[in-house]
């Protein structure tokens, strides 16, 4: 008897197995590709993984609990290489590469060959679109490969369309990549208006035209005031201190903000940029073109890159411990509810697919850090310029051997190095021993070392991943955690630490079923995932993978 009930009991759990393998068969016909109408990559620039713990009590049901609690969160997610900046994050994010392969290194950078500074996405070649500003003389063009939104035009016989949407240039164009039918961002100054560039089309769209003339923007030059009681805002500092930068015009960094009176003294209608109005104004906008572009209403796949950029000018001016930062996240919850409201309805829930992630973190105010006894400090290059400058003609009496410093890495002049019949690569090696004594500094790599060895550890491999052979320097320098070249007051980025490069990641939607994970995911598994889930080609410079287990079969 005792036999009989344990076989039964082993021929239960098999047939049960057999019962619920049979259930999650592959399909070719519904599980080979998702086919959501519209897929939406939302990016918020500046946001710190804990921001979601954080503020998690406070926040609606509807909003960034929504995607959590219903899609699939990836809680130990990181960008996986160096400089983290907003311009090689929005590229990779939807590149699926890093900046060894897309050659976005930075915002700016030095341009060897043209022997000048370069912006990510300026382009002389092309004209204004709604101004007659130089804000409109933008494309992708410095992007070396293509965006999964790229890939979903080639795809789809360019039947699937393609709108890029942020306050920033960078935000709006790197994402949408090559092919996109638009890409809009804001024009603030004198304007406060939403333009574009001759890279996607010779005039403004009726609608775009029409949302500029409804007096929006204006609407949202108003007083800044707490979304709650200031003092139920728990998780964030003191509201007055010595670690914020606030607004010309206003003495101390407190509560209420009066953007009328402050406008003229703080670039116009750019305040706007650095109020969570910013974001409330992009998702209008991002709703606007869902229902003029009419995304998400055909057959054919569309792509809407929308990145909420002013939770990035927020951090930079008052930091991410600020009472400030609380609220616009807290405000920024509210938005993501309007657009994922404005999504069910127009194009229906369940019928779209949505990533949510950031292109990169930020720091604790160092001065702040200082006060409570963490290492935390401030880095001169223009100091460290001149003193190297002033070492290396000491040493080998001449003069004009570094062309450039930016990005943390020092580019060396080949003219100057060939007139006087140096060794590049012991020169190379020869800084290199000279800054790594230097205070502050931590690691440093050689371009020599970069190109000889392939790293795969640490920032060794953030380093490594972050360099690109033709628009990198020669000498890359690391600072100590928690060490940045900036002013005493407010937030930055840019290096490969944990506050940095955690941020979040949460698929919701379409084709992604219901969980989370602690597994460590990276920047560059995004765009394949979103690849893999729509069964088209991943995009050409993708070093990442997808994420299998976000998917629901």
């Amino acid at each position: 008897m005792k036999y009989f009930f344990q076989f039964f009991l082993l021929l239960t759990i098999v047939s049960n197995s057999s019962a619920q393998n049979t259930s999650k068969a592959f399909d070719p016909d519904s599980d080979l590709r998702a086919q959501p109408k519209l897929v939406v990559g939302v990016v918020v620039d500046q946001m710190r993984y804990d921001y979601i713990t954080r503020f998690w009590d406070r926040f609606g049901e509807n909003g960034f609990k929504k995607l959590v609690s219903d899609g699939f969160n990836c809680r130990n997610h990181h960008f996986n290489y160096i400089p983290t900046y907003t311009g090689p994050g929005h590229a990779s994010v939807f590149s699926g590469g890093a900046p060894e392969t897309h050659g976005i290194v930075g915002n700016d950078w030095y341009d060897r060959y043209a022997d000048k500074m370069v912006y990510c996405v300026g382009d002389s070649s092309v004209e204004p679109v709604g101004t007659t500003s130089d804000a409109g003389k933008m494309s992708p063009h410095r992007l070396l490969t293509s965006s999964v939104a790229d890939e979903n035009r080639l795809y789809t016989q360019f039947r699937g369309k393609t709108i890029g949407i942020a306050l920033k240039d960078r935000g709006a164009i790197l994402p949408a990549g090559h092919t996109a039918n638009a890409a809009y961002w804001f024009n603030g100054k004198k304007e406060g208006k939403w333009i574009s560039s001759s890279f996607y089309m010779e005039k403004l769209p009726k609608w775009v035209q029409d949302f500029n003339a409804s007096g929006i923007a204006d609407k949202y030059v108003q007083t800044w005031t707490p979304l709650y009681d200031i003092t139920t805002y728990a998780e964030s500092g003191v509201d007055i201190n010595l670690f914020e930068g606030g607004f010309s015009g206003k003495e101390k960094t407190d509560f209420p903000y009066d953007l009328k009176k402050l406008k003229d003294a703080n670039g116009g209608y750019d305040i706007l940029k650095a109020t969570p109005f910013g974001n409330s104004l992009t998702a209008d906008f991002a709703i606007a073109a869902i229902e003029a572009e009419k995304l998400g209403q055909d057959a054919d796949t569309d792509f809407l890159t929308v990145s909420f950029s002013a939770t990035d000018y927020v951090g930079h001016n008052f930091g991410v411990n600020s009472k400030e930062i609380e609220d616009t996240y807290l405000r920024l919850d509210r938005d993501l509810a309007k657009l994922l409201q404005a999504l069910d309805a127009k194009v229906g829930e369940g019928n779209y697919t949505l990533f949510l992630t950031a292109d990169h973190g930020g720091v604790d105010v160092p001065s702040y850090l200082q006060s409570v006894k963490i290492p935390a400090n401030y880095f001169d290059f223009g100091t460290f310029r001149k003193d190297l400058d002033s070492w290396l003609s000491g040493k080998y009496g001449v003069e004009g051997l570094v062309k450039e410093i930016s990005n943390n890495q020092i580019f060396l002049d080949a003219e100057v190095i060939s007139t006087h019949e140096l060794n590049s690569s012991d020169l190379q090696r020869i800084i290199a021993d000279y800054v790594l004594q230097y205070d502050l500094v931590s690691e440093v790599f050689t371009r020599d070392q970069l190109m000889a060895t392939s790293y795969t550890e640490a920032i060794a491999s953030a380093i490594d991943h972050g360099f690109n052979q033709k628009r990198s320097g020669d000498v890359i320098v690391v600072l100590e955690p928690s060490v940045i070249s900036y002013s005493r007051t407010g937030s930055t980025h840019g290096s490969g630490h944990n506050y940095d490069t955690h941020v979040p990641l949460i698929f919701y939607g379409k084709g992604i079923k219901s969980g989370n994970t602690l597994e460590r995911t990276e920047v560059t598994d995004i765009a394949p995932t979103i690849s893999a889930l729509l069964g088209i080609s991943f995009p050409s410079g993708a070093t990442g993978k997808p994420l299998f287990e976000v998917m629901e079969k």
